[in-house]
């Protein structure tokens, strides 16, 4: 029997291990994104990630990981933790050896962890963020039988989309139940502010509440999103990512002409603009075939870079921060990701390596911006009789050129006044400068040289220039300043002429010198902004001006409005990308053409490779990021939180979604069903119960959920600086609902402006333009309007992708003691003073009309005690009451009832969105 039983035991050993092998397979698998990638950025990555490899080893991406360290040993060797280093060193004990070093030792529960995952074979992973946007399946809500309708169910019954099935599947792993639906006044109120930025008015609201049809929200959805200031409100939200001002920044920060790209993205929104054309227009409308004015304006976005004009500086240095800033707002604001520090070395914590970051520039690096004071490229518009002269040329080019495409390039040139050289590119100075560091300039018997001009078929050269100087004549010499002469011609005086010149016909590549003759007064400077070198308009003689010619120049010599745009340089004005070593733009390393980073899909072979292909690329179906980010960003703006709360990074670093199936969900809907339209986005967002929800919150909700992540409530967040200032004018009836046209100044404090350089001033506008939308208020870099600075506006210095909110003192001093706030409050004191008898109705009366509902008691009271005190002080002081209201006949009950509307609007559910 032993025997057997030593067989029956050994089989019963057998059995046991391989049943212990076989459920091995089934153990739970680490997961690399959410449970080592953590582990690593937290203790490993700060000495062996993209910045610093100690030891050769970097644990950012799988091939480094997995390649030997400095010492030839491998630190990871999938399916055995006990042959890794890795693993050896956490778990030694002298300090000089253990890692991480100089820091305390791993928990056993993260080493052990970190084991079992190299035993599984070391699998690493994408961040789910970089993974391709799969469509998940909606969860189902409910019972068996309450989906047939069989019976009832109260998560069908409060469910009004998919989106709720999201949250309610959320809610239930944690046993919560959502709220009930807000009352219909909070609701309305709610929803037009979040969707035109407006509070309702008394009748839109009494419409509502009186409307029982089963659509009556919906029909308040749809009225909003087809409202004129619904894209005023979300330009609103743009203008921050564009970093939109009227000034270019820096120590003089002039002003810029650039509110045609504000009107442009309020068009945009208004008409629901495809996410992905709007997307093309903004970064790329210049490389569309034949553009319209509209794609033009549109790549105001990327003009909005700060530019500097202080003298002494260099432009080339600015022109590369203005490029850098491009590459790293386009990642911010459409990819959601921190790209700017690969600029100097690989990220530390995302799949992008250095040399990357310089790909991607590559794709914004032959923009004609070069930092000049002049802004261009510019798009002009010309009116009444030079609007005509142009359609005159446009006819006569059309009838003579066979290609549009020469035709198109003439008018551009008309228009945008490119291809071109700016004069900062002269070089070979003699008795020459540079002027303030901006344009050339040259004195008596000095010159200067434009190198390497491609001469072949083009017998013009168009000059920008201008002197004080007396009887000056310039001359261009042919490949040295002894060369053969190709031009001369006395000098206009005056400043910023521009002139055309016929060229005798040279053929190939040359050097041209300019030299310059003013004996008169050999001291003052000729300055020349520009040259262009062109073949000569159809039918004109070759060797002398003709008409057509003097009639281009009189265009060219126009003084209209414009506004910058993009425009790409191509042939000699295309630039060669290089690698800047540790950042620095004066350190030029390898070169590199344009391309994106490998961790994302590789662009399609179609696509060119510029910033139209890049644009494209962004917003097709395999883009793991655009999508996402975008729907993260329309979903913070409704409830205050994006579902990934970093907005601005969703990447390893960023917070982790609270609903990651939901975003995708989002996401792919917006795609693919939606079209890419935002209004229905944002439509789908506010229809759902969980948009709905009413926002107060139990004692035992808070205390589960306090910053109401799992959407258990409704959203109650403090509205924008804008929306602040714009429903105290809406609800006393100041507001001014004109549109579009050039920034305003509303009253603000005296000497906020201080600009030694120009002397200007903040010059208060008239009329209604005084109570114009704030997203109309003149902005100022180094001044911004201080009310919206104090609710937490940026400067847009920099592209802005959140707004944090902050809660200070100053926020209450601003409502209570702007004279915006004061005039809104004078406005209203007026108006419920014609509402009521007693000071209660009174003010019961001018509550409603803020609100749009009742005043509680207990406020009704402490409201009536203040009307009541400040009553008898103005009683007292007369002269107080009559400097409050500005006015001789002024009453102490007026000011009393100013006093109070001042501070019912200074109320915290006020200026909440409930």
């Amino acid at each position: 029997m032993k025997p057997q039983l030593i067989v029956v035991g050994g089989l019963v050993v057998v059995v046991a291990l391989t049943l212990t092998s076989f459920l091995g397979v089934f153990e739970d698998k680490v997961d690399f994104n959410t449970q080592i990638k953590p582990l690593l950025n937290k203790n490993c990555i700060a000495c062996h990630g993209g910045v610093k490899k100690a030891s050769n080893f970097s644990l950012l991406f799988k091939h480094e990981a997995l390649a030997p360290a400095k010492s030839g040993k491998h630190a990871i060797v999938p399916g055995d933790a006990d042959a890794s280093e890795f693993i050896r060193r956490l778990t030694l004990t002298d300090p000089d050896e253990r890692m991480p070093l100089d820091a305390p030792p791993l928990k056993p529960e993260e080493i052990e962890l970190l084991r079992k995952w190299i035993d599984q074979g070391a699998e690493w992973g994408d961040h789910w963020a970089y993974q391709p946007v799969e469509k998940p399946e909606v969860p189902q809500i409910g019972t068996f039988w309450s989906r047939l309708g069989i019976v009832e169910n109260d998560e069908l019954n409060w469910a009004k989309n998919e989106v709720d099935h999201f949250i309610l599947d959320k809610l239930k792993a944690e046993s919560l139940k959502p709220s009930p639906e807000a009352d219909r006044a909070t609701l309305i109120r709610r929803v037009s502010l979040d969707l035109t930025g407006l509070p309702p008015t008394e009748k839109e609201v009494a419409d509502f509440v009186a409307d029982q049809s089963p659509d009556a929200y919906e029909k308040v959805v749809n009225r909003l999103l087809a409202s004129p200031a619904y894209g005023e409100r979300w330009t609103g939200m743009w203008l921050d990512l564009a970093r939109y001002a009227d000034t270019k920044g820096y120590e003089r920060d002039p002003g810029r002409n650039i509110w045609r790209y504000r009107d442009w993205l309020i068009k945009a929104f208004n008409q629901d603009k495809p996410f992905d054309q709007f997307t093309i227009e903004q970064l790329a409308g210049d490389l569309l075939p034949n553009p319209t004015d509209d794609q033009l304006i549109a790549t105001g976005f990327h003009r909005n870079t700060m530019t500097n004009d202080e003298g002494g500086t260099q432009d080339e240095e600015f022109r590369v921060a203005a490029v850098m800033d491009r590459v790293n707002t386009t990642w911010d604001v459409w990819q959601g990701t921190t790209f700017s520090c690969v600029q100097c070395h690989s990220h530390p914590y995302d799949p992008f390596v250095n040399e990357e970051y310089y790909k991607y520039l590559a794709f914004f690096n032959n923009s004609r911006d070069e930092d000049v004071t002049t802004e261009t490229p510019t798009l002009r518009f010309y009116k009444k009789e030079d609007s005509v002269k142009v359609q005159e040329l446009y006819g006569w080019l059309k009838n003579r050129l066979k290609h549009p495409k020469q035709v198109q390039d003439w008018m551009h040139f008309v228009r945008i006044t490119e291809p071109k050289i700016n004069s900062h590119d002269f070089d070979e100075y003699v008795n020459a400068s540079l002027l303030d560091a901006k344009f050339f300039g040259v004195q008596d018997g000095g010159s200067g040289r434009i190198k390497n001009v491609n001469l072949t078929g083009k017998n013009r050269l168009i000059m920008q220039w201008g002197t004080k100087a007396k009887n000056a004549v310039l001359t261009v010499h042919q490949d040295s300043l002894n060369g053969p002469v190709l031009l001369a011609s006395p000098v206009p005086s005056g400043r910023d002429t521009t002139m055309i010149f016929a060229l005798p016909p040279v053929s190939g590549r040359h050097n041209l010198y300019l030299s310059l003759k003013s004996p008169e007064t050999p001291k003052d400077w000729v300055q020349i902004k520009w040259v262009s070198f062109q073949a000569a308009l159809p039918d004109q003689p070759a060797h002398e001006l003709g008409e057509m010619d003097r009639k281009l120049a009189e265009l060219l010599n126009a003084r209209p409005e414009s506004t910058p745009i993009m425009y790409e340089g191509t042939g000699d004005l295309a630039r060669k990308t290089h690698v800047f070593e540790r950042g620095n733009w004066l350190v030029k390393g390898k070169e590199v053409k344009p391309d994106v980073p490998k961790s994302l899909p590789p662009m399609a072979q179609d696509l060119p490779k510029n910033r139209l292909g890049l644009a494209k690329w962004m917003v097709s179906r395999e883009h793991p990021l655009t999508a996402r980010v975008a729907v993260n960003r329309f979903w913070e703006q409704l409830f205050g939180t994006g579902i990934v709360e970093t907005v601005e990074d969703v990447g390893t670093q960023g917070i982790p979604p609270t609903h990651r199936e939901l975003l995708d969900w989002l996401a792919v809907e917006f795609m693919e069903t939606d079209g890419w339209h935002v209004k229905k986005l944002l439509k789908r967002m506010v229809m759902s119960a969980t948009y709905r929800q009413r926002s107060q919150a139990s004692p035992e909700l808070l205390a589960k959920d306090p910053f109401n992540k799992l959407l258990a409530r409704g959203p109650r967040v403090r509205l924008a600086a804008e929306q602040v200032r714009d429903q105290a004018l809406a609800v006393v009836g100041l507001l001014s609902r004109k549109q579009f046209g050039p920034s305003v100044m509303p009253v603000q404090p005296d000497g906020i402006w201080q600009s030694p350089y120009s002397g200007e001033s903040w010059k208060l506008s008239e009329g209604e333009d005084r109570y114009r939308r704030a997203l109309y208020t003149y902005w100022k870099r180094t001044a911004p309007y201080p009310s919206m600075i104090t609710f937490d506006s940026p400067s847009r210095e920099f592209c802005q992708l959140r707004r944090l909110r902050t809660n200070t003192p100053l926020q209450a001093l601003v409502t209570l003691n702007d004279p915006v706030y004061v005039e809104a409050a004078q406005r209203l004191a007026e108006t419920m003073k014609g509402r009521g008898k007693t000071p209660e109705q009174q003010i019961q009366s001018g509550f409603r009309l803020v609100m749009l509902r009742d005043l509680a008691p207990k406020k009704l009271a402490v409201l009536t005690k203040l009307y009541r005190n400040t009553e008898t002080y103005y009683q007292q002081h007369p002269d107080e009451a009559k400097k409050l209201l500005a006015c001789t006949d002024a009453t102490p009950q007026l000011a009393a009832l100013t006093v109070t509307a001042n501070t019912m609007l200074n109320l915290d559910e006020v200026i909440t969105k409930e």
